[in-house]
């Protein structure tokens, strides 16, 4: 879940303070380094695996890392040819909530972008420079400090992207914001989790800090701002391998800190509450209590 922060109410929901947000993701930075890293295209999302594929788990630990970063950057590459970017690289993107910046490096890296990546938490954005110097593309990363229901540039980007990150946000506000950056033509993709179940909303939007939408509140919002669906793809059924393995990389780290091989990293005890919350989650996934979608939006020539 990469972070930006949520400001108003939605749906009756209650509004998530900004600094607990920043603070949420603050803290999460080695963690997330220590089990997705060392980069330079660090993600913090769920990932894609092959349709009836399942490997097993009785494994070495790096094998279980290896699947689990490999199948997010395969889901950021399956939605990029989804959305059309190997046949029209856009220019200049917009990397909404970028997160440790895989996602910005990745645009970069792929499609020769100028990319723009927002972020909230002041000590990503050395990080983020510092990983796209490593992967050669410093001249093309931009992140910055900011809030996106605040930015105001108009008609500078061909794209606009947004992975597990507008969870975080005024969503009627989001889209607005977007379809005012967007050139003429421009797109919009989104990658996100839909609540199907509401009664599993609390404990998701707790764990993360989040306060995740439904499918019909992000098409109102797209209506309101002008900006049209042109793809919906429901991806939940092949993302659900990424909280086994998850789980899996989880045991194997415990089992390292029991044996004292364990030099940095997690602690037992949040290792304890990661599994127990990824297997709850395996199962909202696998019974489509929440969804994950592939959603691009257009705005209009």
């Amino acid at each position: 879940m990469n972070a930006t922060p949520f400001i108003s109410p939605l749906d009756g929901g209650q509004g998530l303070d900004e600094d607990q947000v920043r603070l949420y993701y603050s803290r999460k930075t080695g963690d997330i380094l220590h089990k997705y890293g060392p980069g330079p295209r660090v993600h913090f999302h769920v990932g894609l695996f092959p349709d009836g594929v399942h490997p097993g788990t009785t494994v070495p630990q790096s094998v279980l890392k290896a699947r689990i970063t490999g199948s997010q950057e395969a889901i950021v590459e399956y939605a990029a040819r989804s959305w059309g970017a190997y046949e029209r690289p856009p220019r200049r993107v917009l990397d909404i909530g970028c997160g440790l910046g895989g996602g910005s490096l990745y645009w970069a890296q792929q499609h020769g972008a100028s990319v723009t990546g927002l972020t909230v938490a002041a000590e990503h954005v050395p990080l983020i420079e510092h990983f796209a110097r490593q992967a050669g593309v410093g001249d093309r990363v931009s992140p910055s400090l900011g809030d996106v229901h605040e930015f105001t540039t108009e008609h500078a980007f061909d794209a606009a992207y947004a992975n597990e990150s507008s969870g975080y946000m005024d969503r009627t506000r989001l889209f607005e914001v977007v379809a005012r950056a967007l050139r003429p033509g421009g797109w919009f993709g989104i990658q996100e989790h839909f609540v199907c179940r509401p009664q599993w909303r609390e404990f998701i939007d707790g764990y993360y800090r989040t306060r995740l939408g439904t499918r019909s509140e992000y098409l109102r919002a797209a209506e309101a701002a002008g900006l049209q669906l042109a793809r919906d793809e429901d991806v939940t059924d092949r993302v659900c391998e990424f909280w086994v393995q998850s789980m899996a990389w989880n045991t194997a780290e415990a089992d390292r800190i029991r044996s004292g091989t364990a030099q940095a990293g997690w602690t037992r005890e949040r290792l304890q509450e990661s599994t127990a919350v990824h297997g709850k989650f395996f199962r909202v996934w696998r019974d489509h209590a929440v969804e994950t979608r592939l959603m691009l939006f257009r705005k209009g020539c």
